[in-house]
């Protein structure tokens, strides 16, 4: 449910933004005064701005229960938990013990043979 939804609505996205870009502008109508008349061949001289916005006005709705749609979904899934109780390690694990392997020796542990010459362990 959550694919189509989200698929409607990238859809309508998409064709709102190529409808107003196919849209003319209120300063377009400046040009046809002076010989640029062609533009309303198809749907008439008034016909295609209003088929454009009442196209895109549909759109605008679809756009927006989609939104709705997609918003109430997203509450739906939510786990309310605290966040103590997502960070918390499962209790039958118990302690972790220290292994000595994994802490490095301390300088004084170390043999007198077992350093380098040239340096010194008195630092």
């Amino acid at each position: 449910m959550l694919t189509i939804l989200t698929t409607f609505h990238i859809l309508a996205a998409l064709a709102i933004i190529a409808l107003v870009l196919l849209q003319q502008g209120k300063g377009a109508d400046a040009g046809a005064a002076f010989g640029a008349g062609g533009s309303g061949t198809v749907f008439g001289a008034r016909g295609a701005a209003s088929f454009l916005t009442r196209t895109t006005a549909a759109l605008a709705v679809v756009f927006f229960l989609t939104s709705l749609g997609l918003a109430w979904l997203a509450s739906q899934q939510v786990e309310r938990r605290s966040v103590v109780e997502r960070t918390e390690a499962p209790a039958e694990s118990g302690p972790i013990p220290a292994s000595t392997s994994d802490v490095p020796a301390a300088v004084s542990d170390v043999p007198a043979s077992d350093v380098p010459k040239g340096t010194s362990s008195d630092n």
